[in-house]
């Protein structure tokens, strides 16, 4: 039995600055040595380790099998559904159905800043729901440029743009992360639902915003005089859709169908109103070449398939009888080599859920195999673009286990807890902080989700320390995370390459970051008032 101990180093100050010291190793090995992702994270994971065991007294065996532990959540929840996600993105590439969608894409408006919005922030959506992982960013990007934009002002569009829906992303994989991390003092769990409706009251008053920035960022603030009413159909229908999703439906379905509904309002829009300047294609709406005229309407349709199946596939799947047999072909067992308390001594969970029937990684490995039928893809050719999403990513595998074992780690140590007590020490402060975190978390990792298996923990450790809802706070760290999304290294990095600029994510980076520390400012606001009288109000209750 491992108990975890509070303050391993003699005092809660001390012992919280060496608990921060595998964050602070994996941040100064990646920004400030420019490391390769995938040997900073195994150096920070070891660090990690070494920490573990010789200040918090962890048995070696037992924070091996908390790594691992990590590194199997790492599979099923992040791995598991990326490559089937990019898989599927990737049938349509090679069919030729993702040009048919860009063309489809470039008719629906002959002005390049609602085109902006419709691309970036709608459809760039629509792959953060399916795929995520600085996919949005680089097929966005490019689509952007092929309308005419310039190539910097195409990456901060898609960059600023792949912030909202983030929280959401990957068929709401950062709620459920956060879920499974997250366990109370007492030893009881949040269930995923809560948490997603509580961040959906905070990121859908941040989708409000997010189109008028793709304004200014095309075209000054000529773009908001000429173009707000697209800006603002655009953002109240995905902010509106957003909110009822993960309130009052299946949060995994968030942002596919707030997509959906903002590009059909602005579309709409577009048939009864049009700027009266407009900022004109480069070559056009849409090439009206003749192969673009000889495409018909069945294969737009098609090219429109894989995302209809996913929608359909992931609905079904919550279908009340749907649910319970997929939810009856779910195990779970602990975790071997792990027997631990707390600091007050009640038992933490170290069950592991492998849910492989109704894993969001199922259901959209299902939806390729659908969409193989629909587009006509030959297996040998479908295997073949699947061994391509396994080259490209390539070290990045290594990496996210790495970056889940340390959290992991971390967690069941009690390196987290005793982070999350000292920060608690700031009293009803930490609620204005706690977006902070889990920017800080995005930043670092990645991913939203990344973010939430590292510090979820810590934000319910400091809810139950200063008597606040856990519930706010852990989507607190869902919600601040989103802006950390456009700074990440890895989004960057991913962003420079889509534009043909690499070696140039430093002017990127300076073109983005206001963006992101405004956006960061206004959620510590909104979550800091959630915790106070005035808007408590919006807190999900527990």
């Amino acid at each position: 039995m491992f108990h975890q101990p509070l303050e391993p180093a003699g005092n809660l100050l001390l012992s919280s600055l060496v608990a921060i010291t595998p964050l602070i190793v994996l941040l100064v090995l990646l920004a400030g040595l420019r490391w390769k992702a995938h040997w900073a994270s195994l150096t920070t994971l070891v660090v990690g380790f070494a920490l573990a065991w010789l200040v918090w007294s962890m048995p070696p065996v037992q924070a091996m099998s908390a790594g691992l532990d990590g590194m199997a959540q790492a599979v099923l929840s992040i791995l598991w559904l990326t490559f089937n996600a990019i898989w599927i993105h990737n049938l349509t590439v090679t069919t030729g159905h993702f040009e048919v969608l860009r063309k489809t894409f470039a008719r629906l408006s002959d002005d390049l800043r609602i085109a902006t919005i419709i691309i970036a922030f709608a459809f760039g959506a629509l792959l953060e729901a399916l795929a995520g992982g600085g996919a949005p960013v680089a097929i966005c990007a490019v689509m952007l440029i092929s309308l005419g934009l310039n190539p910097l002002k195409a990456v901060a569009a898609a960059l600023v743009a792949d912030t909202a829906p983030v929280a959401f992303g990957g068929m709401g994989n950062p709620i459920t992360i956060l879920a499974r991390t997250v366990q109370l003092p007492g030893g009881g769990t949040i269930s995923p639902e809560a948490f997603a409706a509580m961040t959906g009251r905070q990121t859908s008053i941040l989708s409000l915003l997010v189109p008028f920035v793709l304004l200014l960022i095309v075209d000054g603030r000529r773009g908001i005089r000429g173009a707000w009413p697209a800006a603002l159909t655009g953002g109240v229908s995905f902010g509106a859709a957003q909110y009822l999703l993960s309130n009052h439906f299946a949060y995994q379905l968030t942002d596919i169908f707030a997509a959906l509904v903002a590009t059909l309002a602005i579309v709409v829009l577009s048939r009864v109103w049009r700027p009266k300047h407009p900022v004109s294609f480069r070559e056009g709406p849409g090439d009206t070449s003749a192969a673009d005229l000889a495409i018909t309407t069945g294969e737009r349709w098609r090219s429109f398939a894989p995302y209809l199946i996913v929608v359909a596939l992931f609905s079904i799947a919550q279908i009340p009888a749907a649910k319970e047999f997929l939810d009856g072909l779910t195990v779970t067992f602990a975790w071997p080599g792990l027997d631990v308390v707390n600091a007050q001594g009640a038992p933490v969970v170290t069950d592991y859920v492998l849910n492989y029937g109704s894993a969001t990684g199922t259901l959209l490995f299902i939806s390729g195999l659908l969409t193989m039928a629909v587009l006509r893809v030959h297996p040998v050719r479908a295997v073949a673009a699947y061994r391509g999403v396994l080259r490209q990513f390539g070290w990045a595998i290594f990496t996210i286990l790495c970056v889940f074992a340390l959290s992991f780690l971390m967690n069941y140590s009690g390196m987290i807890v005793t982070l999350g007590t000292a920060l608690a020490a700031t009293g009803g402060l930490f609620a204005f902080l706690a977006p902070v975190v889990g920017w800080f978390g995005v930043f670092v990792t990645g991913t939203d989700a990344g973010a939430n298996a590292m510090f979820g923990q810590l934000q319910a450790t400091a809810a139950a320390q200063i008597d606040t809802s856990p519930i706010l706070l852990g989507a607190a760290n869902t919600a601040g995370g989103v802006m950390g999304k456009m700074i990440s290294p890895q989004n960057l990095a991913v962003g420079a390459a889509a534009i043909g600029m690499v070696g140039k994510e430093g002017e990127i980076l300076r073109r983005v970051i206001g963006w992101s520390l405004g956006f960061l400012l206004l959620t510590c606001v909104l979550v800091y008032l959630q915790s106070t009288p005035v808007l408590g109000w919006m807190v999900v209750g527990g």
